[in-house]
C-alpha cells in the first residue's frame, strides 16, 4: 500500500501571471512576490508558499488603495 504524502501531492501552486517584470522595490509587479520569495518558491514548503501568497496579497492590496 502506498503512502500519499501530501506535501508533495497537494503542492500550493505559484502565483506567476507571467507579467514577471520586478519594481524599483524588487516586487513582481505581475504577481506581487518578492525577488527573494520568488528565488525560494520552488524549494519551499506548502506552509510557506501560502505565507508567500499572503504577503504578495497584502502588497496588492496596499497597491491597489493607492492607485
Amino acid at each position: 500500500m502506498a503512502i500519499l504524502d501530501t506535501e508533495t501531492a497537494f503542492r500550493v501552486e505559484s502565483p506567476c501571471v507571467r507579467k514577471c517584470t520586478l519594481g524599483d522595490d524588487d516586487v513582481c509587479v505581475g504577481c506581487y512576490r518578492a525577488i527573494d520569495e520568488i528565488c525560494a518558491w520552488g524549494g519551499a514548503s506548502n506552509a510557506r508558499r501560502e505565507e508567500i501568497l499572503l504577503k504578495a496579497a497584502q502588497r496588492r492590496e496596499r497597491n491597489a488603495r493607492r492607485a
